[in-house]
């Protein structure tokens, strides 16, 4: 029960993501907001990693796989401007209901194609629930009338895709022997190296004032540092495609948070979809309890 606990932990941390946004400067884009977070939280986890490498020369040296850690920060950094297109598009519910629903798929279709192993029944089932939640809680039967861009589906299918490409890419290093920190400290490293000559591109001037150094320093520590080694730390006991599913705790997070502390209202249909994704999670969770004594 433990690796459950937690990826769902790492969700909740996901999950604060937006309401940091909503705190910090009106000035900062979310392309740059995306870049910086990357950078500063990806910079900040390959630091951590050296110190934790550092500090334990007695542990075995695993070879990581050149080619896995560039796959996986390519998928890293892809998924911030495929993500913003499919939102910029679409709009924010539908973009992101898509986004974060074909990503447990994907998962396990990537995951079937590379292991060769379907998915369990059960996830299947909470899968199943968990996207019809989403879908209730992101309002996206509301915009149902609205005109939905293709290039803007096409844009949330892409951070879909990268997410899961990043998800079995790390899966990959953990099962080669890598440490959590080792495992997400090289892959985020590599898309901060990757990032950060775009900085040039974007205005960082809203860096300059204390909310968007508060923003910049929480979303690098808590939402990528602490959350990617939690999330590492569960998928190394946990299938991949079963972390994807887990993770949907991250919408359900941002909505109560935004109930809480920015006022917002949830419609029937969306408190419906609480119920049905957290129904979902916890059918998901309650077999992992039998399956995390063996690693998969």
């Amino acid at each position: 029960m433990r690796p459950v606990l937690l990826v769902i932990a790492a969700a909740i941390c996901f999950g604060t993501t937006g309401t940091a946004q909503v705190y910090g400067p009106d000035a900062a884009s979310t392309t740059a907001v995306g870049l910086t977070r990357i950078v500063a939280g990806g910079g900040l986890l390959a630091a951590f990693a050296w110190w934790v490498g550092r500090r334990s020369p007695a542990s075995p040296r695993v070879r990581l796989s050149p080619g896995v850690v560039l796959l996986g920060g390519v998928a890293v950094l892809v998924y911030q401007p495929t993500f913003f297109a499919g939102t910029r598009l679409n709009g924010v519910a539908v973009g992101t209901v898509v986004a974060l629903g074909a990503a447990p798929a994907l998962t396990g279709l990537l995951e079937w194609l590379v292991t060769r192993r379907l998915p369990s029944t059960p996830w299947f089932i909470a899968t199943g629930c968990a996207v019809v939640g989403v879908v209730l809680l992101g309002g996206l039967l509301d915009e149902a009338d609205a005109g939905i861009s293709l290039r803007g589906i096409a844009g949330s299918l892409g951070a879909a895709l990268s997410y899961a490409v990043y998800a079995l890419a790390a899966k990959r290093l953990l099962d080669d022997g890598a440490g959590a920190t080792t495992a997400i400290g090289s892959i985020f490293g590599t898309a901060a190296l990757m990032g950060a000559p775009f900085l040039l591109l974007v205005d960082l001037s809203w860096l300059g004032s204390a909310s968007g150094l508060a923003m910049v320093a929480w979303l690098a520590a808590a939402t990528v540092a602490l959350a990617y080694v939690l999330f590492a730390i569960g998928l190394r006991s946990l299938r991949a495609s079963t972390v994807s599913t887990l993770t949907l705790v991250e919408p359900m997070t941002a909505c109560l948070l935004g109930i809480v502390l920015l006022d917002e209202r949830l419609s029937t249909a969306g408190w419906i979809g609480l119920g049905v994704l957290l129904g979902g999670v916890v059918l998901l969770a309650v077999p992992s309890r039998r399956a995390v004594a063996v690693p998969v």
